[in-house]
């Protein structure tokens, strides 16, 4: 069923899926720059480390090398795209300059290398996708990005749950949609030409109300028709009189819409899931629930962007749950995901367990473990594998989609958000950066001492330059009613702040914006290898369940990454 390789790697490890894995965690596990630039430093402290985090960070012969090199967009090719082999051949000039050190090429090597690919191949089943365009109906509500994931990924779900049936003789009734959201994978898959039962699982009801909506005009339901005494309802009566069912059909419309003739083709289960058991959700598919918990035919497990830990707990459903019989499931947001080895340093307060302190605190509060937490495995616990809160931010980073104008723009937000970093700590708001704080054991990753201060994104003309940028920080930051201590310290210390001060700070840092940019076009290159690791991770944790001895485990891409790129599905069969 699955490709020919179980992972997408390098065509230098020669088919040796375990040898791939070795030299990725080895590579982890010892390369100090790596370490550095996915998860031991982080952009915020780029202007407040004394001394400077480039200098500090990066050899000088590669500071040379980057500083005769007049475009980001040329650096952007030599890390991603260049062929690197020229540079073992004798020439003394690279695109007008001079050649990049030998150093730097060997590093952009090894982390090529150790890469996963992420073009899609022919697996079985990417073979039998019989449809990618949805209908107009089907795909409303959608963007182009998501008309374009749930046309392939609907296609490929229904040929996988197809060639599990052929060659493990085993039917999969339904198909169970983990976070489904406004369930738009579940309706392509409830309509033409797949006609599949899902189960879709939402944990915000407006979401699956919003969902419903939809089906409605995807024509997988007909809407409800309320019969009301109109003379009631004008004289201010609430209720309705009586409702009544809509009438039969029509021949004529059974005709046109003949799928909804389906009954119950999408089940909404309100839950929030916390764990890989899955009985409660189970409970609603009668076909595949007995007195001993099987039935006659299997479900699967299916997700599309589910963010963090919600592949975990779909991963473990498969060994959890007896009726389970596969999963397929494509991640998001590893920022979300929780850390099973301490200090944790995620951030977002429902990640927290209640019945720890602040991350910050050292000791065991401080250590806290989720034992539902990346790694999975037993093999990456093994090599003590830890990625902190800014490796796994910046694993969601997509560098290779990176052209011209949209790089140039994200380059700016970061030099300003940088730079106000500064200010805040000029002015008092936080502290200097701490030296055992590096390497991620603030709850934002990054050092400076105080609260973490998190902006988010702005209106398009609080980009136009650094004052403008800072007025609309400020009024986001002050924003709180009623306002917050950090809020009226911002306000107290910067609220008489003057352009022309900010100006200032601008031109005194401006020379400094190229190095930024180097930075983090090198953290976000290097962090694919961290999105490696957390694949791997879940793949090896298939491996080593007992119970799927004699099944199937892969990992492969769906999408094309240049419009989606997590593409990576994570694929279990038992046997």
């Amino acid at each position: 069923m699955g490709p020919d390789k179980p992972l997408p790697y390098n065509s230098a490890f020669f088919n040796n899926a375990d040898s791939y894995v070795d030299s990725l965690l080895h590579f982890i596990g010892t390369n100090e720059l790596l370490q550095t630039l996915c998860g031991g430093v982080h952009l915020l402290d780029f202007f407040t480390s004394d001394p400077d985090l480039y200098s500090r960070i990066l050899p000088q012969e590669w500071r040379d090398f980057f500083a005769q090199c007049g475009s980001m967009m040329d650096l952007l090719d030599l890390f991603m795209r260049e062929d690197l082999e020229q540079f073992s051949a004798e020439g003394d000039q690279w695109r007008g300059g001079s050649l990049p050190p030998a150093s730097l090429v060997e590093y952009l090597q090894q982390v090529r290398k150790h890469l996963l690919d992420r073009e899609v191949k022919a697996s079985q089943c990417s073979q039998n996708r019989t449809q990618k365009k949805l209908a107009r109906h089907v795909a409303v509500g959608m963007s182009l990005k998501k008309v374009h994931e749930v046309g392939l990924y609907a296609s490929y779900i229904h040929s996988l749950a197809t060639s599990i049936q052929h060659t493990c003789g085993q039917s999969i009734s339904h198909l169970i949609d983990l976070g489904s959201g406004q369930n738009y994978l579940g309706r392509a898959l409830a309509s033409d030409p797949y006609n599949r039962d899902i189960v879709a699982i939402e944990s915000k009801s407006h979401n699956a109300e919003r969902a419903k909506d939809f089906d409605v005009k995807a024509r997988i339901v007909e809407k409800q028709r309320v019969m009301r005494d109109k003379k009631a309802h004008r004289a201010g009566a609430v209720e309705p009189k009586k409702l009544r069912a809509a009438p039969p059909r029509s021949e004529e419309a059974k005709k046109k819409w003949p799928e909804i003739e389906r009954k119950e083709a999408i089940t909404y289960v309100e839950h929030r899931i916390r764990d890989g058991e899955l009985g409660d959700v189970i409970s609603h598919i009668p076909s595949v629930q007995d007195r001993d918990g099987e039935g006659e035919d299997g479900v699967m497990i299916i997700s599309l962007h589910s963010c963090g830990n919600l592949v975990h707990h779909g991963l473990r459903s498969l060994v959890l749950n007896p009726c389970v019989k596969a999963v397929a499931m494509v991640g998001c947001c590893y920022n979300l995901l929780t850390e099973r080895l301490g200090p944790a340093t995620y951030k977002h307060p429902e990640l927290r367990p209640t019945t720890h302190l602040h991350p910050r605190l050292r000791g065991t509060e401080g250590d806290a473990c989720d034992p539902h937490g990346f790694p999975m495995s037993n093999r990456l616990l093994k090599a003590d594998v830890r990625l902190n809160i800014t490796a796994r931010m910046m694993a969601v980073q997509a560098p290779q989609n990176w052209g011209e104008k949209d790089s140039e723009a994200f380059f700016t937000r970061h030099f300003y958000r940088a730079l106000l970093q500064r200010v805040f700590l000029d002015k008092g708001i936080v502290g200097p950066p701490s030296p055992e704080c590096v390497g991620g054991s603030s709850p934002s990753g990054h050092s400076s001492g105080g609260t973490p201060i998190t902006i988010g994104s702005l209106r398009k003309g609080c980009y136009e330059n650094f004052p403008a940028y800072v007025r609309g920080a400020i009024a986001k930051l002050c924003d709180s009613d009623p306002p917050s201590g950090l809020s009226a310290t911002i306000q107290d210390r910067m609220g008489h702040i003057t352009d022309a001060e900010l100006a200032s700070y601008e031109s005194r840092y401006l020379s400094r914006k190229k190095q930024l940019s180097v930075i983090w076009s090198l953290m976000a290159f290097s962090a694919g290898v961290i999105e490696a690791a957390i694949l791997v991770d879940r793949w090896c944790w298939l491996r080593e369940q007992k119970e799927m001895a004699g099944g199937e485990a892969w990992v492969e891409s769906v999408f094309e990454y240049g419009v989606s790129p997590r593409n990576l599905v994570v694929v279990g069969v038992k046997k």
